[in-house]
């Protein structure tokens, strides 16, 4: 019965290893790659584009989640609503800057009381003294 079906051996060494793996990473290269090409945002994509791209939309995706984690920790919660995801953006400098424009559903606004509403200091009025001549 020679030739017939695979070696176990042969199976058992070659594994098929995915595009992702292979990058470390947990984003689907091949699904991003298949995204680009089905769009038609260019004609033709290298490969190395699908994994740079996968590679950065894990970066931002790790670093809004970490910091929306850190906001939901400082109000007592454990799990992370869009509420904790617009304070973490908005609070950021750098993730503020691409998302300012962005409406975050859900989100509410940002905690802010104008000056004029704030109560005026009693204690900070100066009297100037007498001049006694």
């Amino acid at each position: 019965m020679a030739g017939r079906g695979k070696a176990i051996g042969a199976a058992a060494a070659k594994k098929s290893s995915l595009r992702s793996s292979k990058a470390g990473l947990q984003f689907p290269v091949a699904r991003i790659a298949r995204f680009l090409k089905a769009d038609k945002y260019v004609e033709r994509v290298d490969a190395g584009v699908a994994v740079y791209l996968a590679a950065v939309l894990e970066y931002l995706t790790v670093e809004v989640l970490e910091l929306a984690g850190n906001t939901a920790r400082d109000n007592k919660k454990t799990r992370i609503v869009p509420r904790h995801i617009q304070l973490a953006v908005r609070n950021d400098e750098e993730l503020s800057k691409p998302l300012g424009t962005i409406t975050i559903a859900n989100g509410g606004v940002m905690p802010n009381i104008h000056n004029l509403l704030l109560p005026k200091k009693s204690g900070s009025s100066k009297s100037a003294p007498a001049d006694d001549e």
